[in-house]
């Protein structure tokens, strides 16, 4: 899997790139990353990559003819390195894409990769939109300064979902969203010590008595009904559409009763 990322600022992905449990996927090269500025692309002494918007108004634009070079560049290292298949896709993030959920991004973990660009200011010039992008995608309803981060949200979910990037091969699929939970937010978690005594004289929190029974069947019951409560209480629209897809059992259904 190779993502290739057009940025202005590839600074901002070296400590990502080189901490964390997914930094194994990136030293082995499960998950491949090739950083990309179109400034090394722009012409000129200042290598200019922006410039005012056409029509007036603040802020600056990103100009084509670097974005197309810089692309034209990414396209041809992909071919010498033996790429097979359908050109990549190039994904752009914009407040105007889908939202990217557990589905878009099992669908992105299972793909051959793609080219993530980063835009920064105003925005891009339309025309390389229209001409060279494939998909667009937003993290959610508010504007980042660039892509930066949103690239980094999509290569973070996608890598931890590769076999062998956690130390627990299931464990992403006890995460919130994944089908293993139908879809529902995931129940708490507690560890050492059994007993937390907080320091402003508050009464003693234990951990839930049914965690160190050791009763396996009682302990999953208990995590499902957790998760059915955290879920109706924060994401209804979630049980309703594991309602919807038959993915809740007539117990979910007595619990959910019980909760109101």
């Amino acid at each position: 899997m190779r993502f290739d990322i057009i940025t202005l600022f590839p600074e901002l992905f070296a400590p990502f790139l080189a901490s964390g449990v997914t930094r194994r996927a990136y030293t082995s090269g499960q998950v491949q990353v090739q950083l990309w500025n179109p400034r090394d692309h722009a012409e000129g002494n200042y290598r200019r990559v922006d410039d005012r918007p056409f029509g007036g108004g603040p802020g600056m634009v990103m100009m084509i003819d670097p974005l197309v070079r810089c692309l034209a560049g990414i396209r041809r290292a992909r071919a010498e390195a033996g790429e097979a298949g359908p050109p990549a896709p190039l994904v752009l993030f914009s407040p105007i894409g889908e939202v990217l959920d557990h589905g878009r991004v099992a669908h992105w973990a299972d793909s051959p990769g793609a080219i993530l660009l980063c835009g920064r200011y105003e925005g891009i010039d339309q025309r390389f939109i229209d001409a060279h992008v494939d998909v667009q995608l937003s993290l959610g309803d508010f504007v980042l300064s660039g892509g930066e981060i949103a690239a980094l949200a999509l290569l973070d979910a996608v890598t931890r979902l590769q076999p062998g990037v956690l130390n627990d091969a299931g464990s992403h699929q006890l995460d919130s969203f994944n089908p293993a939970l139908d879809g529902l937010l995931d129940c708490p978690h507690y560890t050492r010590p059994e007993v937390w005594q907080p320091e402003d004289g508050q009464p003693a929190v234990p951990v839930p008595e049914v965690l160190l029974s050791g009763h396996h069947a009682q302990i999953e019951r208990w995590r499902r009904t957790q998760s059915l409560g955290i879920t109706a209480r924060h994401r209804p629209e979630l049980l309703e559409r594991a309602r919807a897809a038959g993915r809740l059992s007539a117990a979910d259904e007595a619990v959910l009763a019980k909760i109101g």
